[in-house]
């Protein structure tokens, strides 16, 4: 009898995404690493076109990056203003650091390997920062600069989606407490999270500038 309780909790779990009590989940070796992979890559391309756009600007204060479209849409402001070097180098040189560390956690999963519960939560800790982080650029870029660059916004899109790909595979694996119900939901819809993420960052901007985008 117990025997076939057991079974069929086991059953129960893994209909929501969970495969058994190691952190693994179904999906690991696919979608999710390929996720992480192409999440990974667009983050570090954006962070790899503004740190060489940053050094240009350092060695002439004169040059005008591509991506300064329009008084709203000017990486120029960005990188010139304070936020853009919290750390006392610039941001994006951190960027190239840790997506190489999530693109390299995908193409590990697409190989084949299986990662320990503390790195899934290491790794999920991580892009928890990045998102805080992203957060207060966000902020900073809206309401203090008073500008919009098009590669953050790469980046801060690419964060999100991780993020919220890698929190919804801890909750389903069990490594983050969750009741079951949430667990068979997250299961199914995942990409509603990043989407509606993205959808309010979207409207901030929108609003923020409406008399522009209107004009």
């Amino acid at each position: 009898m117990a025997t076939t309780l057991a079974q069929q909790d086991a059953t129960a779990l893994d209909g929501a995404g969970r495969a058994g009590g190691d952190g693994e989940v179904r999906g690991d070796g696919g979608a999710l690493a390929l996720l992480l992979v192409i999440t990974g890559a667009a983050g570090a391309l954006a962070a790899w076109v503004i740190t060489l756009d940053k050094f240009k600007l350092l060695e002439d204060p004169g040059f005008t990056p591509g991506c300064s479209l329009n008084p709203v849409v000017s990486c120029g402001n960005i990188m010139k203003s304070a936020q853009a070097s919290v750390f006392g180098f610039p941001n994006p040189m951190l960027g190239l650091v840790t997506y190489a560390v999530v693109i390299a956690a995908g193409a590990g999963l697409l190989a084949g390997a299986r990662y320990r519960p503390w790195f899934w939560l290491g790794l999920n800790g991580g892009m928890l920062f990045g998102v805080g982080f992203c957060t207060w650029l966000q902020y900073q870029s809206l309401y203090s600069i008073g500008s919009l660059c098009l590669w953050c916004s790469l980046a801060w899109a690419a964060t999100i989606v991780m993020f919220w790909y890698v929190t919804s595979r801890n909750v389903r694996a069990g490594l983050l407490p969750a009741p079951a119900v949430v667990r068979g939901l997250l299961g199914e819809f995942t990409w509603v999270l990043p989407v509606l993420h993205i959808g309010i960052i979207g409207m901030l901007v929108l609003t923020r500038w409406w008399d522009f985008w209107t004009g």
